[in-house]
């Protein structure tokens, strides 16, 4: 069972990180399965810190991303917002370059809050950063006449 509101492919997934910060820095949804996303992102020295590996900051970007627009992908877009409450990030390995992977999964799926698991590998598939996500479900406000 899907625990997607909407049918999605992965074709369609390109057009939920257009024209933002995901976008700047490089971050492609990439699958999306029955309860879990994926994004990808080139590690190039574009994105890194001052010691030659990817920035943590990047790394709780792409975390941040991938479980963001799975929250919002979890409920009907029309009634809800799934907005970032809390994002905790541990960096476990160094990657100067190649491809991360971060895949998100819920640990929770409730009616104002959703709690989402991502792990982000290297192409070697290393664990090189695990991160908890906490989103607020928020009603949409009616758009003012």
């Amino acid at each position: 069972m899907s625990i997607w509101f909407a049918d999605l492919t992965s074709a369609s997934l390109g057009q939920l990180t257009r024209g933002g910060f995901a976008e700047l820095i490089g971050i492609q949804l990439t699958d999306i399965g029955p309860d879990h996303l994926r994004a990808s992102l080139e590690v190039t020295p574009e994105v890194h810190q001052p010691y030659g590996v990817l920035h943590g900051g990047v790394s709780a970007a792409l975390a941040e991303t991938v479980g963001s627009v799975a929250a919002n992908l979890c409920v009907d877009p029309e009634r809800f917002l799934c907005l970032g409450q809390e994002l905790n990030a541990n960096h476990l390995r160094p990657v100067s370059s190649g491809r991360v992977t971060a895949t998100a999964r819920p640990f929770h799926i409730g009616h104002r809050s959703q709690v989402w698991g991502i792990e982000i590998r290297d192409e070697r598939e290393r664990l090189t950063c695990v991160a908890r996500l906490t989103m607020a479900v928020v009603p949409r406000r009616a758009s003012a006449p």
